[in-house]
């Protein structure tokens, strides 16, 4: 049995076609969801959870799709069914660090990975620091979000100024990191998935709409851009740095090749499979029966 781990039953394409491609290969899978899990911690009991009330058999494997929505009582449930040798791809130590965009970027630099120039904000916003140490443009970023969102082009001082009062104006105000506008390619990107410390493809995503933003999901057009080999260093390195089985590193045109911009643990690939006919749903299941045969 698999656990296909996300935050709810309500199947988007990743997921069907993860089920349906496991159900071709003969793989029991099932949906589970944090909200259905009761973790009971003993010292020796391997039958420590109950799946909605029925105590249950550990799953032979976890794939955990929550990503940068991943929250506490999810990433508890890994982190048992982790120290009872299930399994987990990815594993909740590496999900919880690739959400937190400012600690990915500190571990990226740490290991001399090409990323752009980083900073932390604190309030009130010097902008003349951000001005000397940054540049503008400048690109502001929650520091967990997906899909573009929570990320912003900020022109100059006094937009960066009047954005930074809204934030701090909020109830909750929002982490944010400010980096350095990477304006070689503007609203283009690389997205290259990693299965298991192996770059299966690369497509190159284009704006459609004018914004620095090329995600597919608002509209950016994709297309298979051919592997070299610094971007499968990059790539490489990066997922095995941040411990990720299953990666999405995004990569920006750099005058010089290529800068990370970011790392996800659970990579949405719809565009990858229509544009770049590459399929991805099977390469997963495969490197799950793989991990299953392995441990």
């Amino acid at each position: 049995m698999i656990w296909y781990f996300r935050k709810d039953h309500e199947l988007d394409y990743e997921a069907e076609r993860i089920i349906e491609e496991a159900n071709s290969q003969k793989l029991d899978i099932t949906v589970v969801t944090p909200d259905e899990v009761d973790l009971i911690v003993t010292r020796s009991d391997r039958r420590s959870i109950r799946v909605n009330g029925e105590l249950v058999d550990l799953p032979k494997l976890v794939l955990p799709r929550t990503g940068s929505g991943t929250g506490y009582y999810a990433l508890s449930v890994l982190r048992h069914l982790e120290r009872l040798h299930v399994p987990i791809i990815n594993t909740g130590d590496s999900i919880e660090a690739v959400k937190d965009k400012m600690y990915s970027t500190q571990i990226l630099a740490q290991h001399n990975i090409p990323i752009p120039r980083t900073m932390l904000v604190r309030f009130p916003v010097d902008a003349d620091l951000v001005e000397k140490q940054i540049g503008f443009p400048c690109v502001i970023k929650v520091l967990s979000g997906s899909y573009g969102q929570g990320v912003h082009l900020v022109p100059n001082k006094s937009a960066l100024d009047e954005l930074a009062e809204f934030i701090k104006s909020l109830k909750s105000p929002l982490n944010i990191i400010i980096q350095e506008y990477i304006s070689e390619q503007p609203g283009t990107d690389l997205r290259v998935l990693v299965i298991g410390n192996k770059p299966i493809g690369a497509m190159k995503r284009s704006s459609q709409d004018g914004s620095f933003k090329a995600n597919i999901t608002r509209g950016g057009l994709g297309e298979l851009y051919p592997l070299d080999d610094e971007i499968t260093y990059i790539a490489t390195e990066t997922a095995k740095i941040l411990n990720l089985d299953i990666a999405g590193v995004d990569l920006l045109f750099d005058e010089h090749g290529y800068k990370v911009c970011e790392a996800n643990s659970a990579p949405g690939f719809e565009g990858f499979e229509q544009y770049c006919k590459i399929d991805v749903a099977k390469e997963i299941i495969q490197y799950c029966k793989f991990k299953i045969n392995a441990s």
